[in-house]
């Protein structure tokens, strides 16, 4: 199965006040954290941004590309339609650009599933993760038609298309402390993302 790995990187890291996946956690930066993960299960990667951006320090990865919004301003969906339009592959391994604790095992599961399906997402109780999550092409259309209706919000494709989530019993069994759904997005995190590298504190669940 050819699979495609897209990161969003046009937040506005407005919680932080500047771009915040240029910040390091542990001996990279975030956004090189997540390439160095997710990037090595697709056949390209592909950085999608709210505008022009350079990535400076990238070089080794050759199989990136970077594209901007298709439909600037509509959030995380136009993101993903925009990654999805790009890619040349059925099945797409979407993540958001500042979880540095991915997990490689976890996201080969999903993607083994995803053969049956238009979208596979991880739910945690009433918590679904949407920047976590293998889509495939199919999805385009119902996306394209939702920007068009206005209706931004990514859960109501989930109602639209064939939806497999992945249950909390079987996320721990490759993530017991549910580390792959945190992300940076204020200076605490940062801090706590920090101290997790290191090992200052125990990687309970998050």
């Amino acid at each position: 199965m050819e699979v495609s790995c897209i990161i969003l990187a046009g937040g506005k890291s407005l919680r932080l006040g500047y771009d915040k996946i240029f910040e390091t956690v542990g001996e990279r930066n975030l956004l090189q954290q997540v390439i160095s993960c997710a990037g090595t299960l697709g056949s390209e990667i592909i950085i999608v941004t709210a505008g022009e951006q350079t990535f400076p320090g990238l070089t080794d990865y050759p199989k990136l590309i970077t594209v901007t919004d298709i439909y600037p301003g509509k959030g995380p969906l136009g993101g993903i339609y925009t990654g999805l339009a790009t890619s040349t592959s059925c099945y797409n391994l979407i993540v958001a650009s500042d979880m540095p604790f991915l997990n490689r095992s976890l996201l080969r599961y999903m993607i083994r599933l995803s053969a049956d399906f238009d979208l596979v997402v991880p739910r945690v109780g009433n918590l679904v993760e949407p920047l976590h999550a293998v889509y495939t092409r199919n999805c385009l259309a119902p996306i394209e038609q939702m920007m068009k209706q206005d209706r931004l919000s990514v859960n109501q494709l989930f109602h639209v298309v064939k939806t497999r989530y992945v249950e909390v019993e079987e996320i721990e069994k490759f993530d017991p402390e549910h580390l792959s759904f945190f992300n940076v997005n204020t200076v605490a995190d940062l801090k706590r993302a920090r101290k997790l590298v290191r090992g200052d504190i125990s990687n309970d669940k998050c």
